[in-house]
């Protein structure tokens, strides 16, 4: 598994350009931000009249609805981190409840496959190369759709989902009523408190107010989550390959799990997890029932994110439901992955889909545009 020598080049302009501890700092600094702007949207929201806020989520209490609304959010910005991060806001600001959070949280789940679809797409070209490539992307989707499909109903019936992540959060930060003392709140409550005050010198009050805090609490949001997986990915690049080699060398699913998770909490993006594997497969350098594991590692990794969002929050609630993002993907491992006939369902399905959309490519732009905007757009529609 080598990588270009102009890729190696530019990645060692790169690392040559900003020495690895400067770029540590940075990160750190930019985990900070992160953390404000999780503050600021929270306190934005808090801000807004009643009514508006009413309006701007209507059609969320529907558990369909929310479920849509998650996975357009998370295609539109392209990060379950970011889309994830923001419900915690919304759920510490007391805008959305933990029950209509919970299928929103599963949508932005479904919509993070969407990069590593298109990434498939630019080997569309090459017959072979796109059967693999596309097979190894949509494994990611139907794991996911799968998932949602057996415990959305059954978090609905019996709140499986949210008693169980309402009891470690009991358990943890042992309140399940006022907000705890969080030190990374406490930590951020400085420069948010410096945004506020000068929003107000410059005469913005109420709503205007609150709509500004929201604007840049996301700008704060995109900007540091970007640069962060930016720079994580260069400072552990080179040990990306190295760790998939050896979760794969040691032949091993738990490991592969592991590595995977590792590696996206590392580089805060499954994403990026993801598609380094699509151009693997399409090589034939991996196969499929390899990538799948990994796949499954990158899906419990990402959502370290809004965990440590929930915890800057002090807001009970907003742990419940970072938790709950937790164990709906550790939930799906534990019903699809270990029995060999429901591990290889993922995987017979997205060799279908890749066997007719390697016949007809278009088939594979109608799934894309499909599955991630078309019926989530017209289901937000709907359903408001």
């Amino acid at each position: 598994m080598s990588s270009s020598p102009s890729a190696f080049s530019d990645r060692s302009l790169d690392k040559r350009q900003i020495p690895t501890l400067l770029r540590a700092l940075l990160v750190l600094a930019l985990l900070y931000l992160f953390l404000t702007g999780v503050e600021l949207l929270g306190g934005g929201f808090k801000s807004l009249g009643k009514d508006l806020v009413d309006g701007l989520f209507e059609g969320v209490s529907n558990p369909i609805g929310g479920l849509f609304v998650g996975l357009l959010a998370t295609v539109l910005v392209q990060s379950s981190s970011v889309s994830t991060s923001v419900i915690v806001g919304l759920v510490a600001a007391g805008v959305v409840n933990t029950g209509d959070a919970v299928p929103m949280i599963m949508g932005a789940n479904l919509g993070t496959t969407v990069t590593n679809t298109l990434a498939s797409l630019g080997h569309v070209r090459h017959d072979i190369e796109f059967k693999r490539a596309f097979a190894a992307a949509t494994v990611h989707d139907f794991f996911n759709i799968l998932a949602v499909i057996v415990f959305l109903p059954i978090e609905l019936i019996t709140g499986y989902l949210s008693s169980s992540a309402s009891w470690l959060t009991d358990t943890l930060i042992g309140s399940s009523g006022s907000d705890f003392k969080s030190p990374l709140k406490q930590a951020v409550k400085m420069p948010a408190k410096w945004v506020k005050e000068l929003l107000s010198d410059l005469g913005a009050n109420g709503d205007i107010k609150g709509g500004l805090m929201i604007v840049i609490g996301l700008a704060f949001i995109f900007i540091s989550l970007a640069y962060i997986t930016k720079n994580m990915r260069l400072l552990v690049a080179d040990r990306v390959e190295t760790a998939i080699n050896h979760a794969l060398g040691a032949g091993s699913g738990i490991v592969a799990i592991l590595i995977g998770a590792v590696i996206t909490v590392s580089v805060q993006s499954s994403s990026i997890t993801t598609s380094v594997l699509v151009p693997l497969a399409a090589s034939g350098v991996l196969t499929l029932g390899n990538i799948y594991p990994v796949t499954l590692g990158a899906n419990i990794g990402t959502t370290v994110t809004a965990l440590l969002a929930s915890l800057a929050t002090g807001s009970p609630a907003a742990v419940t439901v970072a938790i709950v993002h937790t164990l709906f993907n550790i939930s799906g491992i534990i019903v699809f992955y270990p029995v060999k006939k429901l591990r290889e369902i993922p995987i017979n399905l997205a060799n279908r889909l890749s066997n007719v959309a390697a016949e007809r490519r278009s088939l594979a732009i109608a799934y894309t545009l499909t599955a991630f905007v078309i019926v989530p757009l017209l289901g937000v529609v709907i359903l408001r």
